[in-house]
């Protein structure tokens, strides 16, 4: 058994629950955002929010303790994407990378965005001309340090 066994039975579960992210993340008590990267295997529950979801997608007591360990972040099968829905997101960071870097830079100096420090939302935006997909993404500003 591994992480990536693990996640596999949380998404059949979950279709076959008819369950939404929303709801699961309610009972977890934290983002949506957040307790859907957790349950694809990028981050990790402790014991309280683990258990919640072992319930939720009838885990084991070893298939549970995968929820608790530190995984492999950022594993995609591949080095740029072949979904089409994640590969958009890697064009934006293709095209607008460099105009992200040139402005943080401005704004804050020398430094990076956190990943670790971080929130997003994902929002449903209602429009005329076709509904939008709004998402905003908080991280904090961590200078370069000279030494």
């Amino acid at each position: 058994m591994s992480r990536l066994d693990v996640t596999e039975k949380i998404i059949t579960t979950k279709v076959a629950k008819g369950l939404k992210w929303s709801d699961i993340a309610a009972k977890v008590g934290l983002s949506k955002e957040w307790v859907t990267a957790g349950c694809l295997g990028q981050m990790t529950f402790n014991a309280e929010q683990a258990g919640v979801l072992a319930e939720i997608f009838s885990l084991t007591d070893d298939e549970k303790k995968w929820l608790m360990v530190v995984p492999y972040k950022g594993s995609l099968p591949t080095s740029v994407p072949t979904d089409p829905l994640i590969y958009r997101f890697y064009e934006l960071i293709s095209v607008y990378g460099t105009t992200f870097k040139e402005l943080i830079h401005e704004e804050f100096g020398d430094g990076i965005m956190s990943a670790i420090d971080f929130k997003m939302d994902l929002q449903r935006e209602a429009n005329p001309m076709g509904d939008r997909v709004a998402i905003t993404m908080s991280g904090k500003f961590l200078p370069y340090k000279t030494y």
